[in-house]
């Protein structure tokens, strides 16, 4: 099984407010191609972190990353974005759909803004899939949050990314629109062999992957195959108690 992600010995600092603030601290990963991996870790761990730098967003201080066997931190900025919008998909909390575009037009966005046809065959092929392909010519007004999340997906999709990078995709969503959603990011994965990596605080929510990358402090703290919500809220609580412990430490 070949790694659609690798994260060597990744720092991240940050040191805006004059005190130097490490949010990674020397973290190794990697993420096999074709599966479904949830990231947690107490408040302030360093999850959306990883996710930021994994995915380009951000660069981490040190370290390299790898997507696709491409070894992202060593390019530069311009063609780094024109990386992330040719084999990177992303799904956030707030959907992030323009309000003046019409369901189709936010799918094809993303094509768009790469200078790639705008194959809207594809995208209706994608939007059929998710249970949307009559929804095309909506505009996300019209939509409930459950669809406007799924339409965030398509978009995600219609490139055909190495890697989806979803940073709590269902924190804004019902009880049933975020099982939906869920469902959807398993089945994106298990039935079209995509790479899904989430970042969640929901147990719940982490209990539809394959596995649980856990974080500490900035620091891998674990790892959890084939997870319940059990006992994946079991370890979460572990980790709280162990951060604490340390911030309540003297120095």
């Amino acid at each position: 099984m070949t790694d659609a992600v690798r994260l060597e010995t990744l720092y991240k600092t940050y040191a805006d407010t004059g005190t130097a603030v490490t949010a990674l601290d020397g973290v190794t990963a990697t993420f096999a191609a074709g599966t479904f991996t949830a990231v947690m870790g107490p408040s302030g761990s360093g999850k959306s972190t990883l996710l930021q730098c994994a995915a380009g967003l951000d660069r981490p201080s040190a370290g390299r990353v790898f997507i696709d066997g491409a070894e992202l931190t060593a390019i530069k900025d311009t063609a780094m974005t024109r990386f992330r919008r040719g084999r990177v998909g992303f799904v956030f909390q707030d959907y992030n759909l323009l309000p003046a575009l019409t369901v189709e037009q936010n799918v094809l966005l993303p094509l768009r803004l790469a200078g790639r046809r705008a194959d809207r065959g594809r995208c209706a092929e994608v939007l059929t899939r998710l249970g949307l392909g009559d929804r095309r010519h909506d505009l996300p007004e019209r939509l409930s949050g459950g669809e406007r999340q799924r339409v965030a997906v398509a978009r995600a999709l219609v490139a055909e990314p190495a890697v989806v990078f979803a940073d709590e995709p269902t924190g804004a969503l019902d009880l049933r629109s975020a099982r939906e959603v869920l469902t959807l990011l398993r089945a994106v994965v298990h039935e079209h062999g995509r790479t899904v990596v989430m970042v969640t605080h929901d147990p719940v929510a982490a209990a539809y992957a394959d596995s649980v990358l856990f974080l500490a402090d900035g620091r891998l703290a674990g790892a959890l195959s084939a997870p319940t919500a059990e006992a994946v809220a079991e370890r979460l609580t572990h980790l709280g108690d162990l951060v604490a412990d340390r911030a309540g430490s003297p120095t």
